[in-house]
């Protein structure tokens, strides 16, 4: 559904993001879906063409193409170790400015949301205390301090089961965002809403996906374009 175009952030950095737009003629807003430590892959592909199916505008910002462009990785050991060195190799500021400028290219659609994943949900929110969105949502991501708290609502989504965001974890973030929506998916691990890994869980990632539309919908659908955003 979807196809790869360029976009510049501020500091002159061009780089790839997949874009894929929603059938009919107008969209319900808009969604920056920011990848895990693999990279814009197939299954960050297939979300993204999935909410535009939903009938949202869709973006998947190419982070690491600050490293070097066509990262595309699979879920092996030997894969996150080699993702987690490229994550660890960018720097937030230019973290933001990608995400900065993939906002600039979807907001002519109305409200912008961000959906993170993993490495991507902690980008999430910091999307939403930094960047203008109108909502975003976390899965499993493990935030930190921004500087600033959120500035628009946001939902989360962890699995009990996972080794990498105990509940004391969670517990943290919940103080960090004493607003925030938080979802526990009992039995559920880390990884859980990406059907090409072995931690999979069918009924959670389905069930994640119901809220999360429904949170989409609250956030975004009220909110019309201003005049300079249509215009752009």
């Amino acid at each position: 559904m979807g196809e790869f175009t360029t976009l510049m952030a501020r500091d002159g950095h061009q780089f790839q993001a997949y874009l894929a737009a929603p059938p009919g003629k107008k969209a319900r807003g808009s969604v920056v879906v920011i990848q895990e430590i693999f990279g814009v892959n197939q299954h960050i592909r297939a979300v993204t063409d999935g909410f535009a199916a939903e009938g949202y505008t869709a973006i998947a910002p190419c982070m690491f193409d600050r490293i070097r462009r066509g990262i595309e990785l699979g879920y092996s050991p030997a894969e996150i170790d080699e993702g987690r060195g490229y994550m660890q190799e960018l720097k937030a500021e230019q973290t933001l400015k990608d995400l900065a400028a993939a906002i600039a290219v979807v907001k002519h659609a109305g409200g912008v949301a961000t959906v993170g994943y993993c490495w991507g949900g902690a980008q999430s929110y910091r999307a939403a205390c930094l960047l203008p969105v109108d909502c975003a949502v976390v899965y499993y991501g493990k935030a930190q301090d921004a500087g600033n708290p959120p500035h628009c609502p946001v939902l989360y989504h962890f699995g009990s089961e996972d080794q990498g965001i105990p509940a004391a974890e969670v517990s943290r973030m919940r103080a960090m965002d004493p607003a925030g929506i938080f979802h526990i998916y009992a039995g559920a691990g880390h990884g859980f809403n990406c059907d090409l890994r072995a931690s999979y869980d069918a009924a959670a990632a389905a069930l994640a996906r119901r809220r999360t539309l429904e949170f989409l919908a609250q956030h975004l659908l009220q909110r019309e374009p201003s005049p300079d955003e249509a215009a752009s």
